[in-house]
C-alpha cells in the first residue's frame, strides 16, 4: 500500500472544532503536575531524613503546599473526563460501536501507564484508565444531566469525606465528561462574562479555604480534608483565572507557552517523568534541605518541552505517544506527518 493510500485509510486528524483554550489549560496542568511529580520522583532530602536529620524549614516547599499540591491534580483529572466525552462524541459520528473505541483507548492508556511504572510507579495513567473504564457506561449511556449530577455528588462526597485524592477520581472524570456534554469548552473560550463571575466566586472562596488549610492542617495538604478542599477551590480559581486572561491580550502568550504542551500532554507527561528519573540518578539530592533545585529543573524541563512541542507539531499531526495511543484506539495507524 502506498504512503498516500495509507494516510487516506488512517483515521483522520480531528476535524471537529478544536478548543485552543482547553489545549492551553491542559498544558498549564502539565506544568503543575510536573512540579508535584518531580518532588515525588527525586525525593530531595530523603537520605538526610532517613538518617535522622532534623527538619529544616523550606519556604519554597511551604509555598508549593499552598499553590501546587492538590491544586493541579483535580484539573488534570477533570480534563481527562472532558476528553473522554469529546472522543466519545466524535466516535459516535464515525462508528456504530463508539463504546468499544473508548475501551481500546483506555486499555491503551493502561498499557502506557504500566510501562511508565518501571520509571515512575506513582504515575496516574493506570488509575485514570481503570476508573475511566468503570465510569464509561455512565458517560456512554446515561443522559448528560445524570453524568454531571453523578460527578458533582461523587466529587463532593470524596472531598468532604476523604479530602479528595484517588477517591475523587471517578467523580472528577464524570464531572469533566458532564461539563463537556453541556458545552463548557465553548463557555470558557467565548463567554467572558460567565468566566468573570465564576472567577470572582472562586476568588472569594479561596480566602477562607486557605485560612482553613493553614490554621488546621499546615504542611502537605494531600493528607487532610482542609488541604484537599482548598486545593479543589483553588483549582477552580486557576481554571477560571486562566480563562479570564484568555480574553485579554495575554492570550497570545498563554497559547504560545501552554498550547503546544497541552496538545502533546501525554508525551510531555511521560517524557518529563523519564527525565526526572534520570536526573535523580545523575545527581545526589538525598542530602538537600530545599526543593528549590527540583523546582528550577522542572521549569527548565517545561520550557524545553514547550519549545520542542511547538517544533514537533509544525511537522507532525500528533505527539509520538499520542500517535501511538490514537493508533491503538482505532486499531490502525493514525495520520502522522503533516501534508502541508
Amino acid at each position: 500500500m502506498s504512503t498516500t493510500t495509507a494516510l487516506a485509510a488512517a483515521p483522520r486528524a480531528e476535524t471537529r472544532q478544536r478548543w485552543h483554550f482547553i489545549d492551553s489549560l491542559r498544558g498549564f496542568a502539565v506544568l503543575g503536575i510536573l512540579l508535584v511529580n518531580a518532588i515525588d520522583i527525586i525525593s530531595p532530602g530523603r537520605d538526610r531524613m532517613l538518617a535522622g536529620g532534623a527538619i529544616v524549614p523550606d519556604p519554597v516547599m511551604d509555598a508549593l503546599y499552598l499553590t501546587v499540591q492538590t491544586r493541579f491534580v483535580p484539573i488534570f483529572c477533570f480534563l481527562f473526563g472532558m476528553s473522554l466525552w469529546i472522543v466519545l462524541d466524535g466516535a459516535r459520528a464515525r462508528t456504530p460501536r463508539p463504546g468499544l473505541v473508548l475501551v481500546r483507548r483506555l486499555l491503551g492508556l493502561a498499557a502506557i501507564g504500566g510501562l511508565l511504572m518501571f520509571v515512575y510507579d506513582g504515575n496516574v495513567l493506570v488509575d485514570y484508565a481503570v476508573f475511566g473504564l468503570l465510569m464509561l457506561p455512565v458517560v456512554r449511556f446515561a443522559p448528560r444531566w445524570v453524568t454531571l449530577g453523578a460527578g458533582v455528588a461523587l466529587t463532593g462526597l470524596a472531598y468532604v469525606g476523604l479530602g479528595g485524592g484517588l477517591f475523587a477520581t471517578p467523580g472528577l472524570i464524570l464531572l469533566g465528561a458532564g461539563a463537556a456534554a453541556y458545552g463548557l469548552p465553548r463557555v470558557l473560550e467565548t463567554s467572558r462574562k460567565t468566566v468573570a463571575i465564576a472567577f470572582t466566586v472562586a476568588a472569594v472562596l479561596t480566602v477562607p479555604a486557605l485560612i482553613w488549610q493553614v490554621t488546621t492542617a499546615p504542611g502537605d495538604p494531600r493528607f487532610s480534608n482542609a488541604g484537599g478542599i482548598a486545593g479543589l477551590v483553588m483549582a477552580g480559581l486557576y481554571v477560571t483565572g486562566l480563562a479570564l486572561l484568555w480574553h485579554t491580550p495575554a492570550r497570545r502568550a498563554i497559547a504560545a507557552v501552554f498550547e503546544p504542551l497541552g496538545r502533546m500532554a501525554l508525551t510531555n507527561y511521560v517524557g518529563a517523568a523519564i527525565v526526572m528519573a534520570l536526573v535523580a540518578q545523575l545527581w545526589d539530592f538525598g542530602q538537600m534541605t530545599s526543593v528549590t533545585p527540583v523546582v528550577v529543573i522542572s521549569l527548565v524541563v517545561i520550557a524545553v518541552q514547550s519549545v520542542l512541542s511547538r517544533l514537533w507539531l509544525k511537522h507532525f499531526v500528533y505527539g509520538p505517544v499520542e500517535w501511538l495511543w490514537r493508533s491503538v484506539t482505532w486499531l490502525r495507524p493514525a495520520a502522522f506527518r503533516r501534508l502541508s
